[in-house]
């Protein structure tokens, strides 16, 4: 309780302003000094009137039994009732009575009042004077009232306590002033605190006095004043710093857009000179049987195969940036992409004692098929370049949140701590020490390969995440929404076989080295060829072709800005008007930039990205040749 009551009553004295607690303190004491006095001064007035009242009753009775001792020793019973209503009559007497030596009442005045409780009684012995040893002759029993004193007490305690009441409310109000005086400064003072935190102009408060708080008033505003100086200061600072990392950041945005357009250039103009490359070293190999002749194409196809995977890393990195890339996100059993990702780097795995496992699931997902497909390509691609020894697993598993966390696990030289959260950056490589790098495997790239693999994934609403251990190795971990499994249906066991002796083939593009190398492959395919470097020169072949080609491969960008989507559109004309049928069509290109890929997603025309490898090309061919027929 006595707990509980503290904390009631210091939750009040929280409660409290400072005014009040001032003046509460100042009038406590004066609350006090006047209750006691209130106290003392009845309890004295209370003695003082029990005193006299004594002093009065023992002289009365002292009296009466002087007076009394005559009558009492000739037994004279009037004489005696004459002295008891006489002194009955006396102020302040309630009662008397004259009693014998045996108790006998031999004379009693009858009350004037009813006796109350707040009586003094005095009894005296009335003795004989005149004889020796003084016998006794009775005594005298006298009653006085103090009522009337008692209701003189209350009268001036009243008056005390309306005095009290008077005093203690001038009291109040002189303490409520001087609290009000006294905490003046001080609520001031808090003003100019939050006037202060506010930070909007220069704060000062006026010096009321010399005591201690007029000291108090001084230290405020010098020190006010210092940190107004100091704030400007600092804001001045900050926004001299904020303009700086504008110009910076604007700076950065620059060089990011040079970069980007840098990019963009590169992925075009390299990649012409790449792709004749390509199509020559892969011409290069038909009907060739001297075996030195051809390890010599096999290191030259090589070669272009890195120069290809660096370039592919570049262009890759361009199109995120741009934002060329867009989803297209359907649903599909995960474990197909898994079958294309082990169709593509299983003999890779083979050729350097290594062991590729895809896990079969059986769990469908929810995203983009192309880019979780690219994704799972450059992890397991990067898994088989650094690892010597073992190999790559790749495994799927439900997880409680309605997604499926796709883990790609290698038993490489795993990455030390320093360069976890970096490997994620843009052209940050490993050190070949710090990693163990398989030396008969392919060279690194760029540093670009898990950059685009979390560009890819932050697409896909995700982030790919390290776990790597060095000396025991990798994984690589990301989420993909899981869906129900859904009813697909089978197409023909049979491939369609990849044969296209006998097409004919129309191929636009303003480089004449790669119109050379990709006449030559095609040839050597069995196709006929004809090769026009603009919309003119495609036309006059239209006209000259008796017949409409089976397939139209353009370049997106020809000389003098022209487009290859315009070609194709004048082609279509030309073919619409003399009423041909429908042919199939191809875009190559390296271009980058947003606009012009937007372009060939709106004609929904098959594209394809610079340098194009001979497979890529011939499979890209087929499918576009049996998607147009298949459209008639």
């Amino acid at each position: 309780m006595s707990a509980g009551s503290d904390s009631l009553v210091a939750r009040l004295w929280r409660r409290t302003s400072l005014k009040q607690r001032l003046a509460f303190i100042a009038l406590v004491p004066t609350l006090v000094t006047a209750l006691l006095l209130v106290i003392m001064l009845t309890r004295h007035q209370v003695l003082s009137l029990r005193s006299m009242a004594q002093s009065t009753a023992d002289a009365i009775a002292t009296q009466a039994a002087s007076i009394a001792a005559d009558p009492l020793r000739h037994t004279q019973r009037r004489e005696l009732l004459r002295i008891v209503q006489s002194v009955a009559k006396l102020p302040h007497v309630a009662q008397v009575q004259i009693r014998a030596v045996d108790g006998e009442i031999l004379a009693d005045s009858q009350a004037r009042t009813e006796l109350s409780g707040d009586t003094l009684t005095v009894v005296r012995d009335v003795i004989d004077a005149d004889e020796a040893p003084h016998p006794l002759l009775g005594s005298v029993l006298v009653q006085v009232s103090l009522s009337e004193a008692i209701a003189a007490q209350r009268s001036s305690l009243r008056s005390a306590l309306i005095a009290m009441a008077i005093s203690l409310l001038i009291a109040a109000v002189i303490s409520w002033q001087a609290a009000h005086w006294i905490s003046a400064p001080l609520r001031r003072l808090v003003e100019a605190v939050h006037q202060l935190g506010r930070g909007d102009r220069r704060v000062e408060v006026a010096v009321t006095d010399q005591t201690e708080i007029g000291e108090l008033q001084r230290g405020f505003n010098s020190a006010a004043a210092g940190l107004f100086d100091t704030q400007r200061s600092m804001e001045q600072e900050i926004e001299r710093a904020t303009l700086e990392l504008a110009r910076k950041n604007a700076a950065l945005e620059t060089a990011s857009i040079a970069k980007t357009r840098f990019l963009a250039a590169a992925s075009h103009d390299l990649r012409q000179p790449l792709y004749a490359l390509t199509l020559f070293s892969s011409a290069l190999a038909v009907d060739e049987r001297d075996p030195v002749r051809l390890d010599r194409i096999t290191h030259i196809k090589e070669c272009v195969g890195a120069l290809d995977h660096l370039f592919s890393e570049l262009l890759d990195l361009s199109r995120l940036e741009t934002g060329a890339m867009q989803l297209d996100v359907s649903e599909f059993p995960l474990d197909s992409v898994f079958e294309g990702v082990s169709r593509n780097f299983r003999l890779i795995a083979e050729q350097h004692d290594l062991r590729l496992v895809m896990r079969a699931t059986p769990v469908w997902v929810r995203s983009d098929r192309t880019m979780l497909a690219r994704i799972l390509n450059n992890l397991v691609s990067n898994a088989l370049r650094y690892t010597r020894q073992g190999g790559v697993l790749v495994g799927a598993r439900r997880r409680s949140d309605g997604t499926v966390r796709v883990d790609v696990w290698d038993t490489g030289s795993g990455i030390a701590a320093e360069h976890q959260s970096r490997v994620f950056d843009e052209f940050y490589r490993v050190d070949h020490h710090d990693v163990g790098e398989n030396e008969s495997g392919p060279r690194r790239g760029l540093g670009l390969g898990l950059a685009t693999v979390q560009r890819l994934a932050e697409l896909l609403d995700t982030r790919v995440q390290l776990n790597s251990h060095p000396g025991r190795g990798s994984v690589f971990s990301f989420h993909v929404p899981e869906v129900p499994p859904q009813q697909i249906m089978h197409a023909s066991p049979e491939e369609t076989p990849l044969n296209v002796t006998g097409m004919r083939v129309l191929v636009i593009d303003d480089e004449p080295a790669i119109l050379s190398g990709i006449r030559y492959l095609l040839r050597s395919w069995g196709c006929e060829v004809a090769i026009a470097e603009d919309r003119t020169q495609a036309l006059e072949v239209a006209r000259a072709w008796p017949i409409p080609p089976d397939i139209v491969i353009s370049d997106l960008r020809l000389r003098d800005g022209e487009s290859g989507l315009d070609a194709l559109a004048a082609l279509d004309h030309h073919y619409r008007d003399h009423g041909a049928m429908p042919y199939a069509r191809l875009l190559i290109t390296g271009e980058t930039r947003s606009d012009r890929l937007r372009e060939i997603m709106a004609a929904k025309i098959p594209v394809l990205y610079k340098p194009v490898s001979p497979e890529h090309l011939r499979e890209a061919m087929m499918s576009a040749w049996t998607s147009a027929h298949a459209a008639t």
